[in-house]
């Protein structure tokens, strides 16, 4: 019998076009304990930098109506950990695995990528949108000419395919993904977290540490759709829908205005179980449409 999810993103086979986002997710271990992680199309692994980091400190996470302000700041065991304990068990997986690299320099993101030519990742998300860092982050990914030259290097010393992650933190995404794709991007992944902040009035003070950090869930939803649309009509890359995806017919809208793949973020933390029901929803979904394949309903609304 046929997959009728069965999907394609810039050339790579996915059993399904659902995957996890990258902060939400870990390194999937903890997720194992409530379903097999072959039954997700790919899991993007947590933000991945060249040396390990503790993240930041104070308060991380602060919840706001249908939604999550979080602060992480990038806590990871580092590449060459990534490389020596945790790849050996996620290259088992027939599931897609996303290995999301940051970094807080050029050199550092370049090193990175470096060292992740030693193992056959499938796919790198090569984050140049992370609101909660000091260094590096968002600030590649807020002009075309800065998000294009770090694009261009990072596909020229990975042997990996680069899907490029943008900031929503921008008055033009648009020009900034096409950038991305001329500079060698096979594919992108949008959006990352909203700049937000948070007041603790009973204390009467801001509740982070960095003062700014990233707001996700459904609240952002909307706007993340809205900007999957846009940039699916001006590229001829393949995207992957990220922000507020909580049910079956988000990942489906997202679909529709021409996303190929969807994360889930923010909605593991509210229930393990989601990216399984969403991609249960889709199933259904085609059988109830008699599609044979997903892909009949990609772009519809482009």
């Amino acid at each position: 019998m046929s997959n009728p999810l069965a999907t394609t993103f810039a050339g790579i086979p996915f059993k399904n076009p659902v995957t996890t986002a990258s902060g939400t997710f870990g390194f999937g271990d903890e997720y194992a304990n409530f379903y097999d992680l072959t039954e997700l199309g790919g899991l993007c692994t947590k933000g991945l930098t060249l040396e390990p980091r503790l993240g930041n400190k104070g308060q991380r996470l602060y919840e706001t109506p249908s939604g999550l302000i979080n602060s992480i700041g990038l806590e990871n065991p580092g590449i060459d950990h990534f490389v020596e304990r945790i790849w050996p068990h996620l290259k088992t997986l027939p599931s897609v695995t996303i290995a999301n690299v940051s970094g807080s320099d050029e050199n550092s993101y370049l090193e990175a990528l470096r060292r992740l030519n030693a193992i056959d990742v499938p796919l790198i998300e090569l984050n140049i949108s992370c609101p909660n860092v000091k260094a590096g982050g968002m600030a590649y990914g807020t002009s075309p000419d800065s998000a294009a030259n770090l694009t261009a290097k990072a596909v020229a010393v990975s042997r990996h395919p680069i899907m490029v992650k943008l900031t929503p933190n921008v008055s033009d995404i648009v020009s900034i993904a096409k950038a991305c794709e001329e500079a060698g991007a096979v594919g992108l992944s949008l959006i990352n977290t909203i700049q937000a902040m948070a007041v603790d009035v009973h204390q009467k003070k801001i509740v982070f540490d960095n003062i700014y950090a990233g707001l996700s869930g459904p609240a952002v939803f909307p706007i993340a759709l809205r900007m999957v649309h846009q940039v699916c009509k001006a590229v001829d890359i393949p995207v992957m829908g990220v922000g507020g995806i909580a049910t079956w017919e988000d990942a489906l809208a997202m679909m529709m205005v021409g996303a190929t793949c969807i994360q889930v973020g923010v909605m593991n933390f509210i229930d393990p179980y989601r990216p399984i029901k969403i991609i249960e929803g889709l199933k259904n979904y085609c059988e109830e449409e008699g599609l044979k394949s997903i892909e009949e309903i990609r772009g519809i609304l482009l």
